[in-house]
C-alpha cells in the first residue's frame, strides 16, 4: 500500500511531461489521488499498535545492504499526509500561466515522491536517498522560478543541504560499521548496544545535519533567503514539509537510536533551542519583507520543537507532533496570503502597504486569513498553534523550567512582530502607493481559506492528530528514562515509567 505514494507521483511526474496540454490537470487530480489514498491508509490504520504498518520489504542491492523497506507509523503518519494535503496546495495555487509547466509540475510531484519516500524509509541508506533526492526538485524549482537572485539563493540551498545530506551518511555508515552490521535496516538495539562515546560521535553528526535542514541557528541562513526568492507554492512546500524532515529525523533517528546519549545531551540542546526561539523572533521584529518576517518566524518555531526533543517526556512528543502538524498548517497559509499580497501589490514592504483591510478598495477576506493566521502563529486559544505550544511549554518545564521560560518569551515576541505586520500593513487607511488593486478571485482565497479552517478545527480538536502518535511515542519512549537536571555537566538519573 505504501508504494502507491512513491509510484502515483512518479507516474504522474513522468504523464505530466509528455501531455503538455493537460500538464496542470494532470498533476491536479495526482495530488487529488494522492489526499484519497492517504485518507484510505489512516481509516485502515491500527491506532492500537505502536509499532510500523503496511511494511514492504525486499532486497534491493545486497553488495550495498541496501533494502527497499517501507513503514508507516504514528509519528510518520501525520507528516504523509501533511505533506499530500500541501502538495495539492501548491499545486492549486500555482499560477496557470506560468512558464514551463511540464517541468514545474513535474518536479512538485517529484518532490512530493521523496518526500514521502523520507517519512516512510525503514532503512537507513533508503532513508539517505529520499532525503537527498528532495534536493534536486526543490533546487530547480527555486533556480528556475525563484525572483531576482533565484541563483544565489538556490546554490546557498544546495550547499547547506548537500552538507546535511553528507553528515547524516556518515553517521548512519558509522552506526553500520561500529555495530559490525552489513544491514542499513532501522535497528535501535544495534545502536543502544554501542559504547556511549560512539553514540555521542554519532548523534553528534546527526544534529548537526538535521540542525541544518530545520533550520536552526546559526545554520538558518540558507532559509530567508530561499523562501524570499521561492514562489508562493514554492514556499508553501518548503516551510510546510520540508523542514519537518529535519524534525522528523531528530524525534525518529537522534532520540530512537541514541536515547541514553540524547538524555546526556539534552540540557545543552535546550538552550540551543533558546538561542534558535530568541534570535529568529528578534530577527522577524527588524525585517519589513513579510515574506522575511514569515521566513524568520520559522527559525523560531522549530526551536519549540528541538526544546520539546529534548525533554523526552510522552507529553513533549506528542506536542512536537502538534508543533510541526500546526505550524506547517499555519505557516503555509501565511505564504499563501503573504503571495496574494505581493501579487496584487507588487511589493512585500510593510513600511509601503496600508489598509489592506479595507472592504472596498483592498483585500478584506485575503486580510481576514491573514490575521486568523498570525493570531495562531501567536499562540492565541482557540487555534491549533495554541494547543502546540502550551503542551510544549506545560511538558517541558517540569524538566527545564529556566530555559522553558525563555522561549516563552519567544511567544511574546511572536505577538510583537506579527502585530507589526497587521498594524502596518492591514489597518488604517489604504496607502496611496497601493491604489486601484485588482480584485482577488475565490480560486486566489480558497487554499488559505482550508488551511485557515484546518488551523481553527485542530485548534478546537488537536486529540486528532495526537491519537495517530500515542501508541508509537509511548513504544518509543517505553524504558526507563532519563530525567537530566538543568545544569550542564551534573546529570541526575531518576527511573520513570512515562505516561501520557
Amino acid at each position: 500500500m505504501l508504494s502507491i505514494l512513491l509510484i502515483v507521483p512518479l507516474l504522474g511526474a513522468a504523464l505530466a511531461a509528455f501531455y503538455p496540454s493537460q500538464t496542470r490537470s494532470i498533476a491536479s487530480w495526482v495530488s487529488v489521488a494522492v489526499i484519497g489514498w492517504t485518507v484510505l491508509l489512516l481509516t485502515k490504520f491500527d491506532l492500537s499498535n505502536p509499532s510500523m504498518q503496511f511494511v514492504e520489504n525486499f532486497q534491493w542491492i545486497d553488495a550495498l545492504g541496501l533494502s527497499y523497506r517501507l513503514g508507516v507509523d504514528g509519528l510518520s503518519l501525520p507528516l504523509v499526509a501533511l505533506n499530500s494535503l500541501l502538495t495539492w496546495v501548491a499545486i492549486y495555487s500555482s499560477d496557470e500561466k506560468i512558464d514551463r509547466p511540464r517541468l514545474y509540475y513535474s518536479l512538485i510531484l517529484l518532490l512530493n515522491a521523496a518526500v514521502s519516500g523520507v517519512f516512510l524509509a525503514q532503512d537507513l541508506l533508503l532513508f539517505f536517498i529520499a532525503y537527498e533526492l528532495e534536493l534536486i526538485p526543490l533546487y530547480l524549482l527555486i533556480a528556475i522560478w525563484g525572483g531576482q537572485k533565484r541563483a544565489y539563493a538556490a546554490t546557498k540551498f544546495l550547499i547547506y543541504t548537500a552538507l546535511s545530506g553528507a553528515l547524516i551518511l556518515a553517521a548512519f555508515l558509522g552506526l553500520a560499521w561500529f555495530g559490525g552490521s552489513s544491514s542499513f535496516t532501522y535497528n535501535p538495539e544495534l545502536a543502544h548496544a554501542l559504547p556511549l562515546s560512539q553514540q555521542f560521535l554519532l548523534l553528534g553528526a546527526l544534529l548537526l545535519g538535521f540542525g541544518i535542514k530545520m533550520p536552526l541557528f546559526p545554520f538558518h541562513t540558507w532559509l530567508p533567503d530561499a523562501h524570499v526568492e521561492a514562489s508562493t507554492p514554492i514556499s508553501v512546500l518548503l516551510a510546510g514539509v520540508l523542514l519537518k524532515l529535519a524534525t522528523y529525523g531528530i524525534l525518529r533517528f537522534c532520540v530512537g537510536l541514541f536515547p541514553a546519549a540524547w538524555q546526556i545531551a539534552a540540557p545543552w540542546l535546550s538552550y540551543w533551542a533558546i538561542a534558535s526561539v530568541l534570535y529568529g523572533a528578534l530577527m522577524a521584529i527588524a525585517q519589513t519583507d513579510m515574506k522575511k518576517m514569515v521566513a524568520y518566524s520559522s527559525v523560531s518555531h522549530m526551536g519549540y520543537i528541538l526544546l520539546a526533543a529534548a525533554a523526552s517526556t510522552p507529553l513533549s512528543f506528542a506536542a512536537a507532533m502538534i508543533q510541526m502538524v500546526s505550524h506547517g498548517l499555519i505557516s503555509a497559509a501565511l505564504f499563501l496570503c503573504v503571495g496574494v499580497v505581493y501579487k496584487k501589490t507588487k511589493t512585500r514592504d510593510i513600511n509601503v502597504l496600508q489598509g489592506l483591510l479595507n472592504p472596498e478598495r483592498g483585500m478584506p477576506v485575503i486580510g481576514s486569513l491573514m490575521v486568523l493566521a498570525v493570531m495562531a502563529s501567536a499562540g492565541i486559544p482557540g487555534m491549533v498553534g495554541f494547543v502546540a505550544e502550551f503542551l510544549i511549554f506545560r511538558s517541558t518545564f517540569p524538566v527545564f523550567p529556566v530555559q522553558t521560560l525563555l522561549c516563552m518569551i519567544g511567544t511574546g515576541l511572536t505577538a510583537v512582530y506579527y502585530l507589526l505586520l497587521i498594524n502596518k500593513a492591514f489597518f488604517g487607511r489604504l496607502s496611496e502607493k497601493v491604489q486601484n488593486l485588482e480584485g482577488v478571485s475565490w480560486r486566489e482565497r480558497y487554499p488559505a481559506m482550508i488551511l485557515t479552517a484546518a488551523i481553527v478545527i485542530f485548534g478546537f480538536q488537536p486529540g486528532w492528530i495526537t491519537r495517530w502518535s500515542e501508541p508509537t511515542i509511548l513504544a518509543t519512549l517505553h524504558q526507563p528514562t532519563a530525567i537530566v537536571n538543568t545544569v550542564p555537566g551534573q546529570v541526575q538519573v531518576i527511573v520513570e515509567m512515562p505516561e501520557i
